[in-house]
């Protein structure tokens, strides 16, 4: 294949316009978001952090939080340290094993993200919806309303 060939030329207009889209999508809910003092990431995070459990296996380590929110693990490891510092999270040591430090979403945390979700759930539909209008993201923007996929594992 070379850089004239239409298949590579579909596959790069694809997903120029999957970025496209993904980028509209997160500064749409980036905008929304600011009524609650939150950051897509620092909402997403409190998201994952909010399902973890105390039975087995019911705490994720760093390295799987910062997949789950597509940032390297320094970076979700200062993310962590913000809401922190807001009282928004809470970091412990294991019980089971004293080099492993769990973070869990506080009371406030919780009801912050609750507070936050309906904002979120808006803005979300509110993009997809001005997204279809465009004749190169409509595709996907159906694409996506058809997924049905587990989220965060």
């Amino acid at each position: 294949m070379t850089a004239t060939d239409p298949a590579v030329i579909g596959l790069a207009q694809g997903w120029c316009a999957l970025s496209l889209l993904h980028d509209r999508i997160e500064a749409h809910i980036e905008r929304a978001l600011q009524v609650h003092h939150l950051s897509v990431r620092e909402y997403s995070l409190l998201g994952v952090l909010s399902k973890q459990h105390d039975g087995e296996g019911g705490h994720l380590q760093m390295k799987q939080v910062a997949d789950a929110v597509v940032l390297s693990q320094s970076a979700t490891t200062r993310l962590v340290t913000r809401l922190e510092d807001r009282a928004l999270l809470e970091r412990y040591l294991c019980p089971t094993d004293r080099r492993g430090i769990y973070t869990n979403v506080t009371p406030a945390g919780l009801q912050l993200l609750e507070e936050a979700r309906p904002t979120n759930d808006a803005a979300l539909r509110e993009a997809l919806r001005e997204a279809a209008t465009k004749p190169a993201l409509a595709p996907l923007v159906h694409a996506v309303e058809s997924l049905q996929v587990p989220i965060h594992g």
